[in-house]
């Protein structure tokens, strides 16, 4: 841990913002006011003007050396005491972030952003009536950010509005997560509901818990419906919802239709079949039966070394068998996903990704970079797992940029995670066309997102002000089956607030 010394006693979300901003370079840091062990020691000064401008600067001392910046911004009004908190804290990550670079000769090119949604930022400024060079020029000068990166964010965004032309009006709607928390087994990387259903089948967990998930559905449809709400996309996600039997997935989807308002008028439903060793013909048909073609077969790896070393218990072989069984039965929109910095990948193993990826051609193509999450084993043990180092990831997301253009694929949305290799980003590319709406609508937060089963996440988004609450379903099969009836009461309650509308008896 690098052992950070600061001039003064910060509040909380300062230090952890700065917090933030020290951990791009190093490992794992933490900011104290004195130590006489401290191995950076950075002084700060602040003020605000008359006039609303911000004026920071920073001093770095280390190893005899010392590096300074200064920083100001002008504002055209006061604003409120929490802009004010923002503002100071964006100005003073940038003189931050400009010593640790001059001091480490490393180049930050997100700058100091390091919230998940860079393109939600660019769409605030859009939405502003700026023109594109002068976001351009904020993103640049305010936040730091390096032209391709900028460039890069462009691009999605108009990707985007092309894809939703109405996207500034689909606040009106709302999409659907469905939670099924089960897998085969957990990856070694994963914090998603994910629980073996091996053993949930044997201790009729299964069984409860799509009981409980038919219910609410219909609850949940119940509401849209007496609601006037038109849903926008559907989500399939967990776990794994392949990991259920043919049947139960059939089942699932004629109550989701039986209860939804104006199915017909639903844009997208995207089943997530990530773990190739759930998919089958059966499983297959139900979603043919259903009108479903948008599905993920996600190998992650083309190194079967690497799927054993995660916890994926299928092989590379399978996932393209899997792949093709699903084309030639009429899947016709795939995506899969690779993972940047596996253990013990490198460019080698990477361009054998993409290799194989480009036998195959799916219509869209997710590229993660490998992050460690808190929760994961992985993270548990980094000493078991060797990732590949800053300047190897770097290389490697390059070489997805480069593949994908040569392949056909346009950028249409990215995110960013805490603790992500090398401060890179995850990129969804596909072929023009093919782009999932609700991966968009999820990452920008143009509109709320009801969440339905384990592990379900409702984000309310206000259409009007676009402020944001959120209510979590349990992550553990058990503790849903228990208290699914009451998220149901609590997430009609709160939607009964934010669309201003009464009870309904």
């Amino acid at each position: 841990m690098k052992k950070i010394e600061v001039n003064e006693v910060f509040k909380e979300d300062w230090n952890r913002v700065l917090n933030h901003i020290a951990n791009l370079f190093f490992e794992d840091s933490k900011i104290v006011v004195s130590a006489d062990d401290a191995e950076l020691s950075f002084r700060f000064q602040y003020s605000i003007d008359k006039d609303y401008a911000i004026h920071t600067n920073c001093e770095l001392e280390v190893d005899g050396q010392t590096y300074t910046s200064n920083y100001s911004i002008r504002y055209e009004s006061e604003g409120t005491e929490k802009e004010q908190g923002i503002r100071m804290k964006r100005a003073l990550s940038h003189v931050m972030l400009d010593v640790l670079e001059q001091y480490t000769g490393m180049t930050q090119q997100w700058g100091i952003l390091t919230g998940v949604r860079p393109t939600k930022l660019y769409h605030k400024y859009r939405k502003q009536g700026l023109k594109e060079e002068e976001i351009f020029a904020i993103l640049k000068k305010d936040y730091r950010i390096s032209d391709s990166k900028i460039a890069l964010m462009r691009e999605i965004v108009k990707r985007q509005l092309e894809t939703i032309p109405d996207l500034d009006e689909i606040g009106k709607e709302l999409s659907v997560y469905i939670g099924v928390p089960f897998c085969p087994t957990k990856c070694a990387y994963c914090t998603f509901p994910a629980y073996a259903i091996a053993s949930n089948r044997k201790a009729g967990r299964v069984e409860s818990f799509i009981d409980g998930l038919h219910i609410e559905i219909r609850a949940m449809g119940k509401w849209l419906k007496e609601n006037n709400m038109n849903i926008t996309s559907v989500y399939w996600g967990g776990g794994t919802p392949t990991s259920i039997e043919a049947h139960e997935m059939d089942a699932l989807y004629q109550t989701m239709f039986e209860s939804f308002p104006n199915p017909e008028k639903i844009r997208e439903i995207t089943v997530e079949a990530g773990r190739p060793d759930t998919i089958t013909i059966e499983k297959i048909e139900v979603l043919k039966k259903w009108g479903i073609d948008r599905i993920s077969v996600n190998p992650q790896s083309y190194t079967d070394e690497t799927l054993k070393a995660i916890g994926r218990h299928h092989s590379v072989q399978e996932t393209i068998d899997k792949f093709w069984l699903s084309r030639n039965a009429g899947m016709n929109n795939i995506n899969m996903d690779l993972i940047i910095g596996l253990p013990n990948e490198g460019i080698e193993e990477f361009q054998h990704s993409l290799d194989e990826s480009g036998k195959m051609q799916p219509e869209s193509l997710t590229v993660h970079t490998l992050s460690f999450k808190r929760a994961s084993e992985m993270t548990h043990n980094k000493d078991k797992y060797k990732v590949a180092d800053r300047d190897t990831v770097t290389k490697m997301m390059e070489m997805a940029s480069a593949w994908t253009a040569e392949n056909g694929y346009v950028p249409y949305y990215l995110y960013r995670q805490k603790n992500i290799l090398g401060n890179l980003e995850n990129v969804g590319y596909c072929k023009p066309g093919e782009e999932s709406i609700y991966n968009i609508v999820i990452m920008e937060e143009v509109q709320t997102i009801l969440g339905i089963g384990c592990g379900a996440s409702t984000k309310f988004v206000n259409p009007l002000t676009g402020k944001i609450t959120q209510f979590h379903n349990p992550k553990d099969p058990a503790a849903y089956i228990m208290t699914f009836e009451e998220a149901i009461e609590k997430k009609i309650e709160m939607l009964n607030d934010l669309y201003h509308t009464e009870v309904k008896q």
